[in-house]
């Protein structure tokens, strides 16, 4: 079955135009665009090419989004690639048979090396800046994963100094990292 186009159902063909536009839009974001819609499928290439080419399409269809003045194409194409994977999502919810989760897919958060390594280093010099008491108390909960309990074993402190250390060591935590010019 061959789809139209809206604007040949209008009244108006496909032009030359509208065909080198569609070219230059998949030759410059398509290969991130089915990165994005890879990810927003859960690896399944056959929907991440259909979400690629219903966001190819949203963009031909409504070409006043590709205005440069609105802000950048991409972020226009990856959140409309987004809305449709949820609406996919939403429409595969609502039939039954099929194996439902009560997550919304979103896309894994790409993170940089480079920044996790900054972030790392700035979190460290922070917690040296504490008293040892505070950075202690902040490693054994919140690095090493113990609980309240086993982190007052480890210090050989009572539980409730473990809690009230942790909330004062957070604050003394959040002052540094403002001094440092950390900020939300």
């Amino acid at each position: 079955m061959r789809r139209t186009c809206p604007r040949a159902s209008r009244g108006g063909a496909i032009t030359d135009r509208d065909a080198q536009l569609l070219r230059a839009l998949h030759d410059e974001h398509a290969d991130a665009l089915l990165a994005h819609a890879l990810r927003l499928t859960g690896g399944d290439r056959q929907r991440a090419e259909d979400l690629v080419q219903e966001t190819l399409l949203r963009a031909w269809r409504h070409p006043e989004a590709l205005d440069p003045s609105r802000g950048p194409v991409r972020g226009w194409l990856f959140t409309t690639a987004r809305n449709l994977a949820i609406d996919a999502w939403r429409r595969r919810t609502a039939r039954g048979g099929e194996v439902v989760t009560d997550e919304v897919p979103e896309p894994p958060p790409t993170v940089d090396e480079a920044d996790r390594a900054v972030e790392a280093w700035t979190v460290a010099e922070a917690l040296a800046r504490l008293s040892p008491a505070h950075r202690d108390v902040l490693v054994e909960c919140f690095y090493q994963g113990r609980s309240v309990n086993e982190a007052a074993a480890r210090l050989g402190i009572p539980p409730g100094t473990v809690k009230s250390r942790t909330h004062y060591a957070l604050r003394s935590l959040r002052l540094v990292l403002e001094e440092m010019g950390v900020t939300r």
